[in-house]
């Protein structure tokens, strides 16, 4: 049976292993179809499908993307998206511009709470990714300031933490039709921690489908998603949500995967959007 993962993340976002690196893990692992879904990202899916070429994997361009609900920060993926589109484009760019200046603020608070990190440390641990608060992690973890990933977040970087910041969000439908717009399928990621209030306001906004398959969701939590997608005619997902390095969760990649059955769906619900 193949292994097909729809969660992954380089470097180009918060993962920490480079698209080749990543490939050839993921080739390792024997897993045949993958989906890069970097934060706010698409800068490694033309390499990545390049690459994968040789390797005889499958990659399915996607994507990470934040909007708002209830002052509760909600994460969809978008599967099989045209990274050319214009307005996908104008999106990425101003959101890139808003990582940077949200993470400013954040070592900001930092500085004021007498830790000695700078934008340009954090920025050597983003490189040429998207900045977010696992780059913010790293530094501190090399600042001696933590001596771990969690750390860093339960002390500092979790959500309403002492160095805390909100990020400047589009709202559901905005990224639903962003999604659409570029050719796509819209996700809901990981639910595992929304209220029931908020997963039928998702439904309700035109979602296609939830991410059922992922490192959080206890065995009921599948079962209860499966029933969600099966009585609504949406569509599922799955994947390891992998990000390597200070995260520790390489023995999760390969673990979680959807079947060819499933991705078949999604395929053919694009087919009968095209037309």
């Amino acid at each position: 049976m193949k292994k097909i993962d729809l969660h992954l993340h380089t470097n180009y976002s918060d993962g920490a292993l480079s698209v080749k690196d990543l490939l050839r893990t993921v080739y390792e692992r024997k897993i045949s179809s993958i989906s890069i879904t970097d934060h706010d990202n698409v800068n490694g899916i033309k390499s990545a499908i390049r690459l994968a070429k040789k390797l005889d994997i499958e990659v399915i361009p996607g994507l990470e993307i934040s909007t708002d609900i209830e002052d509760k920060e909600v994460h969809l993926l978008g599967y099989f998206i045209d990274i050319e589109n214009q307005e996908l484009k104008k999106y990425l760019s101003f959101f890139r511009d808003e990582r940077f200046f949200r993470a400013k603020r954040m070592i900001n608070k930092l500085n004021n709470l007498g830790i000695k990190i700078s934008i340009d440390d954090v920025m050597s641990e983003a490189k040429n990714s998207s900045i977010g608060r696992p780059h913010i992690a790293n530094a501190l973890i090399k600042a001696k300031v933590v001596k771990d990933y969690y750390e860093a977040f339960q002390k500092y970087l979790r959500d309403f933490g002492p160095a805390y910041e909100r990020k400047i969000h589009i709202s559901v439908q905005s990224a639903i039709k962003l999604i659409s717009d570029a050719g796509g399928l819209s996700f809901i990621a990981h639910p595992g921690h929304l209220k029931e209030s908020i997963l039928v306001e998702l439904i309700n906004s035109g979602i296609d489908g939830i991410e059922v398959i992922h490192p959080s969701h206890s065995d009921y939590q599948i079962k209860f998603y499966r029933g969600i997608v099966n009585q609504y005619c949406l569509l599922e997902s799955g994947g390891s949500d992998f990000h390597g390095g200070t995260k520790k969760d390489e023995d999760n990649l390969g673990k979680y995967s959807i079947t060819e059955k499933t991705l078949e769906a999604m395929k053919y619900r694009l087919r009968k959007n095209s037309k």
